[in-house]
């Protein structure tokens, strides 16, 4: 299978029933080079192929229903999108408990894996009951833990629960397309870019999904999201979205890289028969060195919008982690939310009892390349006196 702009481009006008207007042109660029990866570099197998076009014909189908939304509805574009608080943190340093926990207090809004899958309302469907796009979300996390056990033992899925706004931002095709594939090419490409438009497009989307949220009568709050994809991005962060304040999460990456290793080459096996561990593991170690180090130099910009939070205490003292949160963003504790996390809590201790077992050699890695990569990091960023 070969991928084309063009082919794709087409796909989605004739899904959408002619529709023909993208939005902002600049997504173009980065589907083209994305395409020419996927065709030179990806090795995907035939059934990761389809996947792989379903999904871009997809995310292209919605771009032109986001455009005929607003089109249509043009208060949209007046949503104000107050801002939000950002867990940021390497994978497998516990943003998505932090998050999830967070979610339970309606003061906040968040986007539900629901919405990042099916961000546009199915044709027929009111914006009142999302129940089919809901239905829809619940078949493919059962089809995906069913299929690949592994893969849910890394990173727990849920249909309703909160999730990572990056599966947003990838509809500006400039995005972190290489958790999916091994595609150099396009890194190389993205690498060389200004990747505004992709952070332009997700303050959209998120207006787009908090006047969906409006009409199923939540009240706008302020956002709470979650992505490690923003380390490397973290300037932009920043700019688009002023006075965003940002949890960082901290774990010694001699524990978190070998895992997010182990997450990425289980992704890589979902689209290629030939996924390579050590090529996973060196991507991804170089990858998230310097997303760390970016992060590390902009935060010298503006360090009153960042707080450090451990990996240790979210796991062995949450509740402790909520209030330093709430002490950040100066909100008064709420007794009803405060239930309702220790509820959740009880809940998700339950739900992941399996295990995820690796190592750093099964990735082309060792300890002692990892301590020394991440060296000033580790300095700076591990206390000894947190709770071991």
């Amino acid at each position: 299978m070969t991928f084309t702009s063009d082919a794709l481009l087409s796909e989605a006008r004739e899904q959408t029933g002619g529709l023909n207007a993208f939005g902002d042109a600049r997504f173009r660029p980065g589907l083209d080079a994305l395409c020419a990866a996927l065709n030179t570099e990806a090795r995907l197998s035939e059934m990761g192929a389809g996947i792989f076009r379903q999904k871009l014909v997809t995310q292209l189908a919605n771009r032109l229903r986001v455009e005929a939304a607003f089109a249509a509805h043009p208060e949209i574009a007046d949503e104000p999108v107050a801002a939000p608080l950002v867990i940021v943190g390497l994978p497998r340093t516990g943003t998505t408990k932090l998050h999830r926990l967070l979610s339970r207090d309606p003061r906040f809004s968040w986007m539900a894996f629901w919405e990042s899958q099916f961000p546009v309302p199915f044709p027929g469907e009111t914006l009142e009951a999302p129940t089919a796009r809901i239905g829809a979300a619940h078949e493919m996390v059962e089809m995906m833990t069913t299929a690949m056990p592994k893969l849910a033992a890394i990173h727990p899925m849920d249909a309703d629960e909160a999730d990572e706004e990056v599966m947003l931002m990838e509809h500006s095709f400039m995005s972190a397309f290489n958790a999916y594939a091994d595609i150099p090419g396009y890194d190389r490409w993205l690498d060389a870019q200004d990747q505004m438009p992709a952070y332009d497009y997700l303050r959209r989307m998120l207006q787009f999904l908090q006047w969906q949220q409006r009409q199923r009568g939540k009240a706008p709050g302020r956002w709470v999201l979650k992505a490690p994809h923003h380390l490397l991005r973290m300037h932009l962060l920043l700019q688009v979205f002023p006075g965003v304040q940002v949890i960082l999460t901290h774990r010694d990456p001699v524990q978190s890289i070998p895992s997010i290793a182990s997450f990425i080459h289980t992704l890589w096996g979902i689209y290629s028969a030939e996924a390579d561990a050590h090529r996973a593991g060196r991507t991804w170690h170089d990858l998230m060195r310097r997303a760390l180090y970016h992060t590390m130099d902009v935060r010298q910009t503006a360090p009153d919008q960042f707080l450090d939070v451990d990996f240790r205490q979210t796991v062995q003292q949450p509740m402790t982690v909520v209030e330093q949160v709430y002490d950040f963003i100066g909100w008064p504790r709420d007794a009803e939310a405060e239930t309702r996390m220790r509820a959740w809590l009880v809940e998700d201790e339950k739900a992941h009892q399996g295990g995820h077992d690796y190592s750093a050699e099964q990735f082309g890695l060792s300890d002692d390349g990892i301590r020394d990569a991440f060296a000033e990091y580790r300095q700076q960023h591990l206390s000894p006196s947190c709770p071991a």
